[in-house]
């Protein structure tokens, strides 16, 4: 038998679900809390039993894409036999990755207020991460300044080809291609590989 605790647990987890897939059908505006209700299956009125709102129902959302990046890059620093240079390429294509897939959601999660504290600890979380391998590149007393430096170059990358304004036929090269030329150029300024 299904606890009460359960029960809440699973119909959260669905209205979640239902808001992530409303977002990437049509962006937040497809997003009403009722939309998810029906979406999940569950009465319009169940997403205010587990929502203030709707931007709590967003921020939510962000703040799951924050934490499975996190864990996207975790995995990406342990995995055997890359270097350093690979691994934070990866890192940064997880990122430019999530845009492409994604991009409403990846759009909610830079757009999402930076006052969240959920939000927050979740960004927290991947920049972490993202700083541990950077430090394996550069050294922990130059990880801040180059991670600043490849998360908003990514963010760039990521955001120009979304417009549209990355084009190949443009600039001659594409997301992947800037992102080795960043990590190469990195690597020779540090002096590792």
């Amino acid at each position: 038998m299904v606890t009460r605790t359960e029960a809440a647990a699973a119909t959260r987890t669905a209205l979640v679900r239902a808001a992530s897939e409303l977002l990437d059908e049509g962006g937040p505006d497809a997003v009403t809390l009722r939309a998810v209700g029906a979406r999940a299956g569950v009465s319009r009125g169940a997403p205010y039993g587990h929502f203030e709102d709707k931007a709590h129902l967003l921020t939510q959302l962000a703040v799951d894409a924050w934490n499975s990046l996190a864990d996207e890059v975790a995995q990406v620093r342990a995995a055997p036999g890359t270097t350093p240079g690979a691994r934070l390429e990866t890192a940064l294509m997880a990122l430019i990755g999530l845009g492409r897939r994604r991009p409403h959601l990846y759009a909610l999660m830079f757009s999402t207020p930076a006052d969240a504290p959920d939000a927050v600890e979740a960004a927290s979380r991947l920049e972490n991460r993202f700083l541990v391998i950077v430090a394996d590149l550069v050294g922990d007393a130059d990880a801040r300044p180059y991670g600043a430096l490849l998360m908003s170059s990514a963010h760039g990358i990521a955001g120009l080809e979304l417009s549209g304004h990355l084009a190949p036929e443009k600039w001659t090269v594409g997301g992947d291609q800037l992102v080795r030329m960043l990590v190469d150029a990195i690597r020779s300024g540090a002096g590792k590989s």
